[in-house]
C-alpha cells in the first residue's frame, strides 16, 4: 500500500517546520523538543488513576508512575520503558499510551523514568530498568498484582531495555517475567536492509540513530553485549525467555531487526506473536492525534496484554 497518506501528511508537516535534526541540538534542547512534540502528537482519550513515586535505581533514585485502572481483585502488570534512543523521552512523553493501555487492558502499568544518556551510559539504564521490574515484583502484594503476571515492554530503546530485562531475569533468577512486549525495538547494531532503505526521510534517520548510540554506548565493545544488542543473547538463554509480542512498522529502519528477533525467539521455541504495521513509520504509537493506525495499534497492545493476563482471573482466584 506504500506509505500511509496520514503519515505522508505528517512527514510533510514536520519538514515544513524547518527544524534542525535532533543530532544538531544539545541534549537538553533535544529533550525539550521531543517532549513538546509528544504533547502535540498524543493525548489520552481516557485516564486512569495515577501515582508518582521514587524508587532506588542503579546510581540514584528514579521516578515511576503507576497507572491503576478500575478492576476487581488482583490483576497483571506491565512495566513500561519509554522510547527515545536512551537519550530523550520520559514518563510525560508516553503518558497517553500508558493511560490507554492500562484503561483498555485492565492491567496496572508502571512507567519508568530510567536514567538517560549521556549522564547515565550503558549499562546503567539497563540496571535501572531491571530494578524497576524487580521493585514491581517485590511489591506485588501492595500493588495487588499477581507476581506470575508481570510483563515488561517498551518502544524503540524501551523495547531494547525490555528485552535486556527479560534476559537478565533468566540469568539472575530472582525475578519472573511472564511476557515481553517489544514495540519497534532496537535489537542490534548490524546494518540491515530496512536500515539502509528507510534511514532517510522517514522520521528516524541514520544520523540521529548514530547520535543516540554515541551518547549511550561507552565504546565499540558495548555493541557486542547482549544487554545492548538482544540479537546476541546466547541460544541457551533465548530458549528460556518469556513469550513475546513484537510489533514493527513497515517504513522503519529498525523493522528488520525487530523481525529478526522474533525469528530468533521462534527458532528457539519461544511463543511469539509478530505484527508489522503496513504504511507506518518509527514512533507511530506516539502520533495518535494524526495517525489513526497509532490509536489502533495502542489498543491492540492493550488487547494482547488483556488476553494474556486477565482472562479467567476470577476463575483463577476462586480455585
Amino acid at each position: 500500500m506504500g506509505l500511509h497518506p496520514q503519515v505522508q501528511f505528517l512527514l510533510q508537516m514536520i519538514e515544513s517546520r524547518g527544524l534542525p535534526p535532533m543530532e544538531q541540538l544539545s541534549v537538553q534542547e533535544a529533550r525539550q523538543a521531543f517532549e513538546a512534540s509528544a504533547k502535540l502528537m498524543s493525548k489520552p482519550e481516557v485516564k486512569v488513576n495515577t501515582e508518582d513515586r521514587k524508587i532506588q535505581g542503579c546510581e540514584k533514585e528514579i521516578a515511576i508512575r503507576i497507572y491503576t485502572p478500575e478492576r476487581k481483585g488482583t490483576t497483571g502488570a506491565l512495566v513500561y520503558y519509554h522510547g527515545g534512543g536512551w537519550v530523550i523521552g520520559n514518563i510525560e512523553t508516553h503518558d497517553a499510551l500508558c493511560h490507554t493501555v492500562a484503561a483498555e487492558s485492565g492491567c496496572i502499568v508502571v512507567s519508568v523514568d530510567y536514567g538517560l544518556a549521556p549522564e547515565s551510559k550503558f549499562p546503567e539504564p539497563v540496571e535501572d530498568a531491571y530494578l524497576a521490574a524487580k521493585w514491581t515484583y517485590d511489591h506485588s502484594d501492595e500493588l495487588e498484582i499477581d507476581p506470575k503476571r508481570i510483563a515488561v515492554g517498551g518502544d524503540s530503546a524501551g523495547g531494547n531495555l525490555a528485552a535486556a530485562v527479560s534476559y537478565l531475569a533468566v540469568e539472575r533468577k530472582n525475578l519472573t517475567i511472564a511476557y515481553q512486549m517489544l514495540l519497534y525495538p532496537s535489537t542490534g547494531f548490524e546494518y540491515t536492509e530496512s536500515y539502509e532503505k528507510y534511514g532517510e526521510g522517514y522520521y528516524l534517520t541514520k544520523s540521529t540513530m548514530a547520535w543516540f548510540r554515541d551518547q549511550y554506548l561507552t565504546g565499540e565493545d558495548d555493541t557486542e553485549s547482549p544487554l545492548a544488542a538482544p540479537l546476541l543473547i546466547p541460544d541457551a538463554a533465548t530458549r528460556q525467555l518469556p513469550p513475546a509480542y513484537i510489533m514493527t512498522a513497515e517504513f522503519d529502519p529498525l523493522c528488520d531487526g525487530g523481525e529478526a528477533f522474533a525469528t530468533k525467539l521462534k527458532d528457539a521455541g519461544v511463543e511469539v506473536k509478530y505484527v508489522c504495521y503496513p504504511g507506518m513509520i518509527h514512533g507511530f504509537l506516539g502520533m495518535t492525534e494524526f495517525v489513526s493506525d497509532g490509536k489502533k495499534a495502542v489498543s491492540e497492545i492493550a488487547s494482547e496484554l488483556k488476553a494474556k493476563f486477565t482472562a479467567d482471573i476470577s476463575h483463577t482466584e476462586n480455585r
